[in-house]
């Protein structure tokens, strides 16, 4: 009989009958090992496995909670977008993918804004959802990220973004791809008022989103391990006709590269975006 085996044993003998089956969400298999994980010890380590470090996806919630000060997280509403500018349809409507993806994660869309404070220094901070259609580009997530600017000029506070996405959503088509220069004459909105603008890298960041807001911060951070691409692997290797690095299109190959700053372990990320906050909005402070 395995360990585990034996814990599920122990555990049905001390479940109230009637109730002897063991919850599917007790346990959450590793993406990144395949060790069996308590789930509540993966939410007490960040949902960070403790065996092989692998960094799970997490939600908007999850990041805020972890981040911010205490008490001191305010969500802001989501802007108004149109939903279905094309009366787009493939296998299913757009609006019924919408309304799923909104029944799924509590969310109105793949982009979430809130304001607060880590170590007590101001800072907004928009999240990108993966679960939320595979954090595509619309134009909902394009007026949430200027959303938070503004918000964040408002504050007179910097705007980290943490990015999740597999680049435009295709269903909204040009529209979507639109978002790119709108991201970016925000960005140059947020540098005009003297403000930092941290962007975060995390496990996907690809596509569209790539090409536009993840990649023009002023201070690059990776979380370990994630896949950062514009084009897929296989697509650049059928280009090229050559076998790419294994660690290709990774935050430790970027590094390497010199395509962003900073490798850092969810563990230590608040702490290391207080201290680059607090010395960036010092320098610009000195600097104005």
């Amino acid at each position: 009989m395995s360990w585990l085996s034996n814990v599920r044993n122990a555990l049905s003998s001390i479940v109230p009958a009637g109730k002897q089956q063991t919850p599917e969400n007790l346990w959450h298999k590793c993406k990144g090992c395949g060790t069996m994980v308590f789930t509540k010890e993966l939410e007490e380590n960040l949902h960070v496995c403790p065996t092989c470090d692998h960094h799970d996806r997490i939600g908007p919630a999850e990041r805020f909670a972890y981040l911010f000060d205490e008490g001191s997280a305010q969500p802001l509403a989501p802007p108004k977008a149109p939903e279905d500018p094309l009366k787009f349809r493939d296998s299913k409507r757009y609006v019924d993918r919408l309304k799923a993806a909104r029944t799924d994660t509590g969310e109105q869309d793949a982009f979430v804004n809130a304001r607060g404070s880590i170590h007590g220094r101001k800072v907004v901070i928009g999240v990108q959802d993966f679960a939320f259609m595979g954090g595509s580009m619309g134009q909902a997530v394009g007026e949430a990220f200027i959303q938070g600017v503004e918000a964040a000029i408002a504050d007179h506070a910097p705007y980290v973004v943490f990015t999740a996405s597999g680049g435009a959503r295709m269903q909204e088509g040009i529209l979507s791809l639109m978002q790119m220069p709108r991201s970016t004459v925000a960005i140059q909105m947020l540098h005009d008022a003297g403000l930092p603008y941290i962007v975060v890298l995390t496990d996907p960041t690809s596509g569209g989103v790539m090409a536009a807001y993840a990649m023009l911060g002023d201070i690059h951070i990776a979380e370990p391990k994630a896949t950062l691409a514009f084009t897929g692997r296989r697509v650049i290797e059928n280009t090229i006709r050559e076998k790419l690095p294994d660690d290709f299109q990774t935050s430790e190959y970027y590094l390497e590269h010199g395509m962003i700053d900073m490798v850092v372990h969810r563990k230590d990320l608040r702490d290391r975006l207080a201290s680059v906050i607090g010395y960036l909005c010092a320098e610009r402070s000195a600097a104005a």
